[in-house]
């Protein structure tokens, strides 16, 4: 597995547009530019007053943005992965199947092939403590509820499990490179509209991408700007599964 810090490099590298920003739009939970095509990724859950960049994007080189990956401020760090998508989903995406409309949808395409193992979830999905009874589930989550482990339990829990689905919002807090390194000997996904269209992440220990393909690009930015969650996937977006091991 290629040293997982070096995903920010890979990520760098796929950001090439000579395209300009139309638009970006922090929503509540999903973050969204456009330039061309449009692309996501999760909005921080810290409210702010004092961005010192605001109504100032529009019009950017697209690549402008990209960079802000490295921040580590986390709006501009969640931009900049927004803006990497929206650079990724010019091109072709790569050969896989639409699951059904639903957030939960990963899970259920993957549900026959968890019974039996130990599963690790890191990040907690709405509604997801429904499986909990079908099988050995764990949440990891930065903001705890009942039932979660905290992010320090991933250094015991990652090395045990069978299955690993990993947000790609790890991308965006920096966590990724220790959650895949931790996550090696398990069959890792990595989920989310926050996503990247990239295969060469198997290099990265990923065995596959559950990302998002836009289904109505007007539909989706309306949502996000009207405080959009779980929604997105009812009619702005649906989950696509790519493997990576073949």
């Amino acid at each position: 597995m290629n040293n997982p810090q070096r995903v920010y490099e890979l990520l760098l590298d796929h950001a090439t547009s000579d395209n300009l920003v139309e638009a970006v739009n922090i929503g509540l939970v999903w973050t969204v530019c456009k330039a061309g095509q449009c692309g996501l990724a999760m909005s921080p859950q810290l409210p702010t007053r004092i961005l010192p960049w605001s109504g100032t994007l529009v019009g950017k080189p697209l690549s402008e943005l990209c960079v802000w990956i490295n921040e580590w401020d986390a709006y501009q760090a969640t931009i900049g992965m927004a803006a990497i998508n929206t650079a990724i989903n010019t091109q072709t995406l790569p050969s896989g199947i639409s699951l059904p409309a639903g957030n939960l949808a990963v899970f259920e395409n993957f549900l026959p092939q968890l019974i039996g193992k130990k599963v690790v979830v890191i990040g907690r999905y709405p509604h997801i403590e429904r499986y909990a009874e079908q099988i050995d589930l764990q949440i990891i989550e930065r903001q705890p509820t009942d039932g979660d482990y905290p992010d320090s339990a991933c250094e015991f829990l990652l090395p045990k499990a069978d299955w690993v689905f990993l947000t790609a919002t790890s991308l965006i807090n920096k966590t990724f490179p220790r959650l895949a390194e931790l996550s090696q000997h398990a069959t890792t996904v990595l989920m989310g509209p926050t996503t990247p269209w990239l295969p060469q992440l198997a290099d990265f220990g990923i065995d596959y991408l559950a990302g998002v393909e836009i289904t109505d690009a007007e539909k989706l930015q309306q949502t996000i700007a009207e405080g959009g969650g779980v929604r997105i996937f009812e009619i702005g977006v649906r989950y696509r599964v790519v493997d990576l091991t073949r």
